[in-house]
């Protein structure tokens, strides 16, 4: 190994690792969007019927607030599982009051959703924290998210069916406003607020 390559390993290795302020802000992270899932999924017992009555499928426009902080904690966090880390503890403290979706599925729903955000910014290494990559990943948490909904919520409902397709057509829109766009500028504004410049990514927010 060339001393050059060796250097690029040592950076790359200390930028990806965790520190116990990454942990820290990691969970608290994971907490405040746990008590959001937890106010979301109250609302959404008679928000979403009502919007179902309005145009079925047209619910899936909300969902997006249900995985939004997949992408937000990754653009925080710039660390390798953030996603995934903030996505668990989520869901813990979004359980502790009780809901309509407790379960273990809550669980797998939350890992699938967080590994999809994981995806997108792994492709790139974990070394671009841009717009167009936060939109990617709210996509494909969407697809992820809504294949996930008509395999284990409404199995009679066909994916090219009027319901199924615009159902789905409603997710992606969700997946791009919601966890890409609405994360995206949100962790810009808590960046310029200071509230981050003891991480990197909010040095970069800082600087422009």
């Amino acid at each position: 190994m060339t001393e050059k390559r060796q250097h690029g390993w040592i950076s790359a290795t200390h930028r990806l690792r965790w520190r116990p302020l990454d942990i820290a802000v990691g969970a608290g992270l994971g907490a405040v969007s746990g008590l959001i899932y937890w106010a979301a999924s109250l609302l959404s017992s008679w928000i979403f019927p009502l919007m179902t009555a309005i145009l079925p499928g047209m619910a899936a426009l909300l969902h997006g607030v249900f995985y939004f902080p997949c992408t937000l904690s990754l653009l925080i966090l710039r660390k390798p599982g953030a996603a995934v880390y903030v996505g668990i503890i989520s869901v813990l403290v979004e359980i502790l009051p009780g809901n309509a979706y407790n379960g273990p599925m809550i669980f797998v729903q939350a890992i699938v959703e967080a590994l999809c955000a994981e995806l997108a910014f792994g492709i790139f290494r974990y070394r671009r924290w841009t717009l167009g990559t936060t939109i990617l990943g709210g996509l494909l948490i969407a697809l992820a998210y809504n294949a996930f909904l008509l395999a284990f919520y409404y199995q009679g409902v066909s994916p090219l069916s009027p319901r199924g397709i615009i159902g789905t057509i409603c997710e992606l829109i969700s997946g791009v406003v919601l966890a890409g766009l609405t994360s995206w500028f949100l962790f810009r504004a808590i960046g310029r607020t200071g509230a981050l410049d003891r991480l990197a990514s909010g040095q970069d927010v800082r600087r422009v």
